[in-house]
């Protein structure tokens, strides 16, 4: 049996593990969820090539602690923006390939989260930059 089970509804049990396992089974399909966006996503690998090479920078140009913690984690939350983005696009693939007006405003609403993300990224460096 797999760590979700199905009830006699067919509806989805929680995972029985507790304590450490749990941390460690949660952790895995957290790892599995990551290489499910880099795999399937371009905007994410993107992201984390953009991640990879200003994490260093913001290190660097950061005045304070503070600063740093701002340039990096302003680009930490937009990958997290992207992440969610890509969870209500496949929840939205998965009911179904039909063209249905909430289905578009879902991904939309989703894109236009990920736009303010990146506005955020921008005012953020270029407050604490220029």
């Amino acid at each position: 049996m797999t760590d979700t089970e199905q009830n006699p509804q067919n509806e989805l049990v929680p995972p029985k593990k507790k304590g450490i396992a749990r941390l460690i089974a949660a952790t895995r399909y957290s790892v599995q969820g990551l290489r499910s966006a880099f795999a399937t996503e371009e905007a994410f690998r993107i992201e984390v090539c953009v991640l990879l090479v200003m994490t260093p920078v913001a290190l660097y140009l950061g005045q304070s602690r503070l600063e740093q913690v701002l340039l990096v984690g302003v680009l930490l939350l937009l990958m997290i923006v992207e992440l969610l983005n890509t969870a209500v696009e496949a929840v939205v693939d998965r009911v179904g390939a039909d063209f249905h007006p909430l289905a578009k405003a879902a991904k939309d609403i989703g894109s236009a989260a990920v736009l303010i993300a990146m506005i955020f990224v921008a005012f953020v460096w270029g407050m604490l930059l220029l």
